[in-house]
């Protein structure tokens, strides 16, 4: 074991990305593959249509725990020798999963306490998928065995370029587990963090409503109550449900990496959601991997999903990702699930390369014929090869292998940050707060927008991240905010950079107790200002101002040597402007109706030459510049509206 660990630290990152690039020599392209749920004939036609329709890395064995181990301890992988075996001749490289993310029935009739409890008391049951605890010591006992099995059997199988560790953490345990086992765990969690119960006590203002503990063992999960929960509890379960989901990902990955160590690790993060802190997970991860899938019925579907890319970008400091799953088409999971229209699927495919993917990757290669997925779309639908969707998969891996010099080109980084916290999301949108409307993800894509229709990339940072490098640093909604993250935005601002910062931003600290002295008090000397009161606006309302109007929120603003940009109509400023060291600082006390915003942006933009990638771009266009290994930059130029896509060099 100790020469194996020092093979691990002796393979970089750097090395692992380099060595699984090497296996593909083009963006990666395919999708995950299931030979499990068909026989011999279709098999053969499966090589025959990957070949034709350039596929060069596909996912297997995601969900095969069950036919991998169908009995306690007795595993079976002649099968998948076999379809290796295949891919390999075919030139077709695996990222082999490790089986994880369903466990068995057996399992749970084994071990029920391995299975899940929402905080009502209801127990869930096997039949569907995620039906385990992640606290629970058997389920990850059996997991890491199953894992141990598979990194020794396939360590040195020629198809082997990248692992997939699990599937979708939190995509359906959402909230976690609130058995007798997660609250155990919970309790030592808890005591590692805080050290003792007064210093937990205090965390939680626990002096309210009677909530003082005396011992660990009183706490428990926030489970259902008669009324309003602790906040602080809740948010520091949100951290815990978070850490003991990455615990399960760290078990399997310390596996692999001692008896596989040139093999990078990945696990496929859902469309953005509040349940994991993703900058967390991403510096656990080799490359990090996003599941896509905006609606088509959804007019605003583009602009959020190159948000969300955006985000994926950011999470390790503007590598590049891989899109591990989107569909060819229409999905399965929606009230109404609309198809893509012909020439939307390379739209979407283009969108990701052009902002960060080395991958372009579909769920799933062939469309099943039964299962509660059967009506979800795949490369190779029920009809087969002679299909609209199957020509344009043709049509686009063909069109990807022409450009290999994207593959592993970094994304230029932007001149405009946005500030993204996940433990912020967690406190936002707890209950009892001033408006439930004002939602993290909601203002963030508003100030992202006005960049992105002026075709102006943005990189997403953590809040203790690099500010230095941009020009302008957007700050939505940064309800709860440490003391040392206002001083490092503040710290930004001095030394020469422009912040917007949004209203409900700086009131608490990370425990959720409200900074004294004034609304945002950590913020109240950059911003030149302080609130007096909030007064939300009521559901519908909009409230006038000098020009345009705002909505959902709106609050007393008390200048301190801040400007009013524009006010209310009653005299209150709305938008300021506050001079501070040799930066701007910005605030919004309302949102601005778009119009209003892209026109402060833009403004902001040109008192900072912040510029697009590609000058003159028709209004819609987008153009996102990627570098080469040798330095050339490529841009890629896509539209959604003429239905536009163009690589260029220069």
């Amino acid at each position: 074991m100790t020469d194996r660990t020092a093979d691990v630290n002796r393979v970089s990152d750097a090395d692992r990305i380099s060595h699984f690039h090497g296996r593909l020599g083009s963006l990666a392209y395919g999708g995950d593959y299931n030979p499990e749920q068909w026989g011999p004939e279709v098999h053969a036609e499966d090589s025959e249509l990957m070949r034709e329709a350039g596929v060069n890395l596909a996912t297997v064995g995601i969900f095969s725990w069950a036919r991998a181990e169908p009995d306690p301890g007795h595993y079976d992988f002649d099968w998948l020798d076999g379809h290796l075996d295949r891919l390999a001749a075919d030139g077709v490289a695996v990222c082999l999963a490790t089986m994880t993310a369903s466990p068995p029935p057996w399992l749970a009739r084994l071990h029920p306490e391995t299975l899940p409890v929402l905080d009502d008391g209801t127990l869930l049951y096997p039949g569907s998928r995620q039906h385990w605890c992640p606290s629970s010591p058997v389920f990850r006992t059996y997991a890491v065995r199953l894992v141990e099995q598979l990194a020794k059997r396939y360590a040195h199988h020629p198809a082997l370029a990248l692992w997939h560790i699990g599937n979708e953490y939190g995509c359906h345990i959402s909230r976690h587990c609130h058995c007798e086992v997660s609250t155990a765990a919970f309790r030592t969690w808890l005591r590692e963090r805080y050290g003792s119960v007064d210093a937990l006590n205090e965390a939680w203002s626990t002096t309210f409503w009677s909530q003082r503990y005396s011992a660990f063992e009183e706490i428990h999960t926030p489970r259902t109550a008669p009324s309003f929960r602790n906040p602080a509890q809740q948010l520091d379960y949100r951290r815990f449900s978070s850490d003991e989901l990455l615990a399960c990902y760290l078990a399997e990955k310390e596996v692999l990496d001692r008896l596989t160590p040139g093999i990078p690790v990945t696990t496929n993060f859902v469309p953005l959601a509040p349940t994991l802190d993703l900058f967390r997970w991403a510096r656990e991860m080799d490359v990090v991997s996003y599941d896509s899938y905006p609606d088509p019925h959804d007019a605003n579907a583009a602009h959020e999903t190159a948000f969300n890319y955006d985000v994926m970008r950011g999470l390790k400091n503007g590598d590049p990702w891989l899109l591990m799953e989107q569909a060819p088409s229409a999905v399965n999971w929606r009230r109404r699930n609309g198809r893509k229209q012909a020439g939307r699927m390379r739209l979407d495919s283009w969108q990701a390369v052009a902002h960060g993917a080395d991958s372009v990757l579909f769920f799933q290669w062939r469309a099943s014929r039964g299962g509660a997925e059967k009506f979800h779309s795949a490369m190779v639908p029920h009809g087969g090869r002679d299909t609209r969707i199957f020509r344009e998969v043709g049509a686009l891996g063909t069109e990807l292998a022409e450009h290999p010099a994207l593959l592993g080109s970094r994304p230029e980084r932007a001149e405009a940050a946005l500030l993204f916290d996940w433990p912020n999301w967690w406190a936002l949108e707890q209950e009892a707060h001033p408006s439930a409307d004002v939602r993290l993800l909601d203002g963030a894509r508003a100030l992202h927008k006005p960049l992105y229709d002026a075709s102006v990339a943005c990189d997403v940072v953590p809040a203790d991240g690099d500010f230095s490098p941009y020009k302008l640093l957007l700050v939505p909604h940064l309800y709860s905010l440490s003391a040392e993250t206002a001083d490092r935005i503040t710290s930004f601002v001095r030394s020469g950079g422009t912040a917007l910062v949004t209203y409900f931003s700086g009131i608490t600290d990370e425990h959720d107790r409200v900074y004294l002295g004034g609304y945002p008090a950590p913020l109240r000397e950059v911003l030149g200002l302080h609130i007096d009161e909030f007064d939300p606006l009521a559901e519908g309302e909009r409230i006038e101002l000098s020009s345009g109007a705002g909505e959902l929120w709106s609050e007393d603003v008390i200048l301190e040597g801040a400007q009013a940009v524009e006010t209310f109509t009653d005299g209150r400023p709305a938008v300021t402007r506050h001079a501070y060291g040799e930066g701007t600082a910005w605030y919004l006390a309302t949102t601005p109706d778009p119009a209003t915003l892209r026109a402060l942006m833009d403004r902001i933009r040109r008192e900072k030459a912040i510029t697009p990638a590609l000058p003159d771009l028709p209004q819609g266009t987008q153009a996102r510049t990627r570098i080469a290994a040798d330095g050339t930059r490529v841009h890629v130029v896509y539209d959604y509206g003429a239905g536009e896509i163009a690589v260029k060099r220069g």
